[in-house]
């Protein structure tokens, strides 16, 4: 994604020293103190609206009547976490705009999912996308899926909360667990008692706040060096505007390729089948709004990646002119942004502290989505399915309790991540390692036909298994040569998650190193094709082990988990073509546009919908955990 950060010596315990150059003033504190009381007061207002009348729905959900221009702005709140503010201007100043090209790859990033996995999921009425893997496989693979995705954000979330009040704490002094505390505890109680629309409308508060901040820097910055006419021109005599590098090799650690393609796969992952995501299109009132939405986010997108790139070259020139300290110069690159900012920024009060809260509110927007999305799959996936008779207000507070106690663990993972040192990285690699397979067992379902539970159960742990053979494998090589890769030819380790991608490098000097072989070279792969390796690892492994159990001869399969891939390609074909081909609908009697369309259903029930109350009312009983099903057509795929 448009998120890269180098994630090493300032996250260990032993940088936060006061370091620090500059402090805040009062009105900075003010600023940062606003921040927070908004965030909050947003929060609680929703939380307040009703107050007694919520049912799970309202909380979880937002009672799927959100517009398409707050849940854009919750998506990209969501994407643009803290690490990116410092990450993408970092590798833009250290390599050049070469990282700028991942833009490319936000266009096909956003039109799958706006056309593919929206619909399914919509209109399917789902509330956590791991409910999709029942309806389509069984519930054994639901709750491999649900376990799978826990275990990415749990590690996630102390990491997302530590390590920016870490970087924050060794430049400026700011009070390394008063802020990680004023942050969790702040989040942890608009989440826990607004849900979904309180997190979503904060989101929105956040994002505005986030840009605000980028665009001080970006101004006052390049007025203080002349204009940005004089930053386009310092950064060109440096080689820091970077052309389109052609070179297809995989282990290249950005070229367009790479970055262009390879980045699909990671938006796909992001935007396409992450809960945290999915559950903000399913609040939009219509599929619809859902869509625009999804069209929204783009031109968002692309202006902050552009922002990100603009302050990187903007702190490229300022030093140029103004050189760095001997202990700037010794800093870790996640330091660089907010040293630059102290220095560009010093002298005007309040700016500062805009900066710091523009900072941490892509915290409170990532961590809020993760306490909000990781409460639904645990309601929804583990804790309904096993006692059906409990009342609507019993799981309406105890989806608030679960949130409480995530955010309870969320302050508990960043105490850990305070002792963990070197082996932080490793922690962060993980989160990185599990997005790839999980968009793999979707895409396994959704384009497929003919895969059954067995083939997604095995693929997803083939999947994983690779992916943190990688991943693993590349950190131990990276740790036993004892110096970094080369930023050329160099992997570092990908975050491809529902929220964010960072880049993990380990700072050290630059050493000119032998080009690997064997193995070493499998764990060189660039960061930016992990997703697409892992997810297809998935893919091929379940395709196989699908077909040699006999696929889904004899199994049940409801017709609208699929995307009918080969009958929109084959509609694409002249009349005179398709009248030749053996274009069959892998339903029994039901025509695939029906599959896909449910308002032409005679009897006009939603399959897999979670609303009971209206499926009880219909059948007069209790809602079945399995929905109608098709017996499948032998057929040629």
């Amino acid at each position: 994604m448009n998120m890269a950060v180098s994630t090493s010596a300032p996250f260990l315990p032993t940088s936060s020293t006061g370091m620090g150059t500059s402090t805040f003033s009062f009105v900075d504190y003010v600023v940062f103190a606003l921040l927070l009381a908004l965030s909050l007061a947003i929060g609680l207002y929703h939380a307040c609206r009703g107050w007694g009348r919520h049912n799970i729905g309202q909380l979880l959900m937002a009672d799927r009547k959100m517009g398409c221009i707050p849940v854009a702005l919750s998506l990209l709140a969501t994407f643009q976490s803290a690490v990116a503010l410092l990450g993408v201007p970092s590798e833009i100043y250290r390599f050049g705009t070469q990282y700028w090209f991942l833009g490319c790859c936000y266009f096909l990033g956003l039109l799958i999912p706006a056309h593919i996995f929206i619909p399914v999921f919509y209109r399917l009425h789902l509330t956590s996308a791991y409910e999709y893997l029942e309806l389509r496989f069984n519930k054994a693979v639901r709750i491999c899926g649900t376990v799978t995705f826990i275990f990415q954000m749990v590690i996630y979330m102390g990491v997302v909360l530590y390590a920016p009040s870490l970087a924050l704490n060794a430049v400026t002094g700011f009070d390394l667990w008063l802020s990680v505390l004023a942050l969790g505890i702040v989040c942890t109680v608009y989440t826990a008692l607004g849900g979904l629309k309180a997190v979503i409308w904060t989101d929105v508060f956040q994002t505005l706040v986030m840009f605000l901040g980028q665009l001080v820097v970006i101004i006052v910055g390049s007025a203080k060096v002349g204009g940005l006419g004089r930053v386009w021109e310092v950064a060109s005599q440096h080689d820091r505007i970077s052309g389109i590098e052609l070179d297809p090799d995989p282990f290249v650690r950005h070229t367009f390729w790479t970055l262009a393609f390879g980045g699909v796969f990671m938006m796909l992952s992001l935007y396409g089948v992450n809960q945290a995501q999915v559950q903000r299109y399913l609040s939009s009132r219509t599929e619809k709004a859902a869509v625009l939405s999804c069209y929204a986010v783009f031109p968002c997108q692309q202006i902050s990646l552009c922002m990100g790139c603009l302050i990187g070259l903007v702190m490229f020139a300022y030093y140029q002119e103004y050189p760095m300290s001997t202990q700037q110069t010794q800093a870790a690159p996640d330091q660089f942004v907010l040293y630059f900012v102290m220095d560009v920024l010093k002298g005007l009060p309040g700016l500062p502290g805009l900066f710091v809260a523009c900072l941490f509110s892509g915290s409170l927007s990532t961590i809020s989505s993760a306490f909000n999305s990781l409460a639904t799959v645990t309601m929804e996936d583990l804790i309904r399915p096993s006692f059906p008779e409990y009342s609507e207000a019993w799981a309406t507070r105890l989806s608030k309790i679960i949130a409480f106690g995530y955010g309870l663990l969320c302050l508990g993972m960043a105490y850990i991540s305070s002792q963990m040192g070197p082996v932080l990285q490793a922690a962060i690699s993980i989160f990185g390692m599990v997005g790839g397979p999980l968009l793999g067992l979707f895409c396994l379902g959704m384009f497929f036909p003919c895969a059954n539970p067995p083939g997604a159960i095995v693929g997803l742990l083939a999947g994983l298994i690779m992916a943190f053979w990688i991943g693993i494998g590349s950190i131990v090589t990276s740790m036993g040569s004892g110096i970094a890769p080369s930023p050329l030819n160099g992997s570092n380790f990908s975050l491809p998650s529902n929220l964010t991608t960072i880049t993990v490098t380990t700072l050290m000097p630059l050493t000119t190193i032998s080009k690997p072989t064997g193995l070493q070279r499998l764990y060189s792969l660039s960061y930016m094709w992990y997703s697409a390796h892992n997810s297809t690892t998935v893919i091929v492994v379940g395709l196989t082990v699908s077909l040699l159990t006999g696929g889904m001869r004899g199994r049940t399969l409801n017709p609208r988990t699929i995307y009918p891939v080969l009958p929109k390609l084959f509609a694409l074909l002249p009349s005179s073509c398709q009248k030749r081909l053996p274009c069959k609908s892998y339903s029994q009697g039901l025509p695939m546009d029906t599959a896909m369309f449910p308002e032409k259903m005679s009897n006009g029930m939603l399959w897999g919908s979670r609303d009971k109350e209206a499926m009880e009312e219909k059948e007069g009983s209790a809602h079945q955990a399995s929905s109608p099903t098709f017996v499948l057509q032998e057929t040629s795929l």
